[in-house]
């Protein structure tokens, strides 16, 4: 089954163990977040962000949270089990690119870029494609 993401409800699909999913970060997912990461509301979580600073278990958190919101059944622990392409910098694009799709703007492009400069120029992401035309009369 061919799983295809919409972005523009801040959904990508990212493989994992072999098997792509798909992650959102639903308003339920962003509140998960903000309860782990102590931060009361949603401009102080896109700040965390964009001060690019994430560690391994903000990785796991933020690719679990993506996972759950939808509508995976995963706790962080499953998440730390798993393996992606590229390793722990595979971990990192995909939680980038989440956290891209879900914020957008100014605030994303500042995470795309501190947490991706080991890795070089951030790869322009595709968008959806367009959807279909309605004929007006």
């Amino acid at each position: 089954m061919r799983i295809h993401p919409n972005r523009h409800r801040g959904e990508i699909a990212a493989e994992f163990d072999g098997e792509t999913r798909l992650l959102c970060l639903t308003l339920g997912a962003l509140a998960e977040l903000e309860s782990a990461f102590g931060v009361a509301n949603l401009m102080e979580l896109a700040g965390r962000f964009e001060a690019g600073r994430l560690s391994a278990s903000d990785i796991i958190r933020i690719v679990g949270a993506g996972l759950r919101g939808a509508g995976n059944r995963l706790s962080d622990e499953d998440v730390a089990e798993m393996s992606t392409e590229g390793g722990a910098a595979g971990f990192v694009r995909i939680a980038t690119e989440l956290l891209w799709v879900s914020f957008g703007g100014e605030q994303a492009d500042a995470i795309l870029h501190t947490t991706s400069d080991r890795e070089g120029p951030v790869p322009d992401r595709p968008a959806n494609p367009p959807g279909p035309q309605v004929a007006t009369r």
